[in-house]
């Protein structure tokens, strides 16, 4: 029977490269001479972040545009990244924003992909598996269709579909 899996996966080389293509253009820029600007990326298990250091809200506005034209530019989808965070006072006049990056789909937007598979009346079924969601059907058209269908309703997330099997 065909299926595929829906997964919420960053290219984390990608990602990597453009934080130090980032972090080289940020020690090369005059308008960052002497100051404390930089990106890094921090692990703590599998929760993956990245912390912009900055010496004022503007620096810190700077280095997350810097940041995010070397994300698209690598094609990474920014989306990945949650810059909701408020921006934290460190000692001093030094400013830090800590950034999550999004991996693996949350349990509320798998039951959210999987509702909406249910209700449109495709021949496919959804199973929430672990930070996956398979969906297998019948036909490979109808596997298709499921595709476009949460391409254009989740359109907040940059959901990838892999392990697709006929």
């Amino acid at each position: 029977m065909p299926s595929f899996d829906t997964v919420l996966e960053p290219n984390l080389v990608e990602l990597r490269n453009a934080l130090e293509q980032s972090n080289k253009e940020i020690g090369t820029r005059f308008d960052f001479k002497g100051s404390a600007a930089r990106i890094e990326h921090v692990e703590a298990g599998k929760d993956r972040s990245l912390q912009l250091h900055a010496d004022s809200d503007f620096q810190i506005a700077q280095v997350r545009d810097l940041l995010t034209a070397k994300l698209s530019k690598r094609g990474v989808d920014v989306r990945f990244l949650d810059f909701s965070a408020k921006i934290e006072k460190m000692g001093g006049d030094k400013v830090r924003l800590t950034v999550p990056i999004k991996q693996g789909i949350d349990s509320e937007t798998a039951k959210k992909i999987q509702t909406l598979v249910k209700q449109s009346k495709l021949k496919v079924a959804a199973a929430i598996q672990g930070d996956s969601v398979r969906v297998t059907g019948g036909k490979r058209d109808d596997l298709q269709a499921a595709m476009a269908l949460l391409r254009k309703d989740v359109a907040d997330l940059p959901l990838a579909f892999n392990n697709f099997r006929d």
